[in-house]
């Protein structure tokens, strides 16, 4: 089965359009405090013309209720991926699905379906988990890993853990926050060259 890809932290149209262009599976776009924030207004002009085929995720960490409301009724996600507590007080519409993170370190039970995004403690900082940790737990569910990834280690990281998906975001940038085309193309080549082997 390949190996499905979400291209994390867009905030221009170029990066979007790049994304799409490459055959990502999912693009993300981040609602918590980073370079990479974005508001669900703008999150909605750059998803217009997104491909049905390819999911909108809405990327939060310990949100207020208001805030979600408002990302859910502007931006219209097809997916919330936030710290797997967060869904113990938000109100989640069925048809959205629900990516929980597990971080590395803390003690947060695996969902027991479904995706689950794991990474370490911080998001968007190019900070690599425990691969082998991450391995022991991609059997357990349809793990994302993300954190650190490029085109540069993303082969081994997928033969190592043997992930559902892997997530990109600081690694396929020019500068903080900006994507680079290029190395969105390159990123999801070296996916697609290990889906081919």
């Amino acid at each position: 089965m390949a190996c499905f890809v979400k291209i994390c932290g867009l905030a221009h149209a170029s990066g979007v359009q790049a994304a799409i262009k490459a055959g990502a599976d999912a693009v993300g776009f981040v609602f918590a405090a980073s370079t990479r924030r974005v508001t669900p207004r703008q999150a909605a002009l750059l998803a217009n013309r997104v491909p049905t085929t390819i999911k909108r995720v809405a990327v939060m960490q310990h949100p207020d209720a208001e805030l979600w409301r408002e990302v859910e009724t502007i931006f219209c996600p097809d997916v919330l991926q936030t710290d797997a507590e967060d869904f113990n007080y938000l109100d989640v519409p069925a048809e959205i699905e629900r990516w929980p993170v597990v971080r590395q370190g803390k003690q947060t039970p695996l969902p027991s379906s479904g995706i689950f995004v794991y990474e370490g403690w911080a998001s968007g900082r190019g900070e690599v988990v425990d691969w082998r940790v991450a391995a022991g737990l991609a059997g357990r569910g349809r793990m994302i890993l993300a954190g650190g990834l490029s085109e540069r280690n993303v082969a081994l990281a997928i033969a190592t853990v043997r992930p559902f998906g892997v997530d990109v975001s600081s690694a396929v940038e020019s500068s903080p926050g900006v994507k680079d085309p290029e190395l969105i193309r390159r990123f999801v080549a070296a996916v697609r060259a290990v889906d081919a082997a």
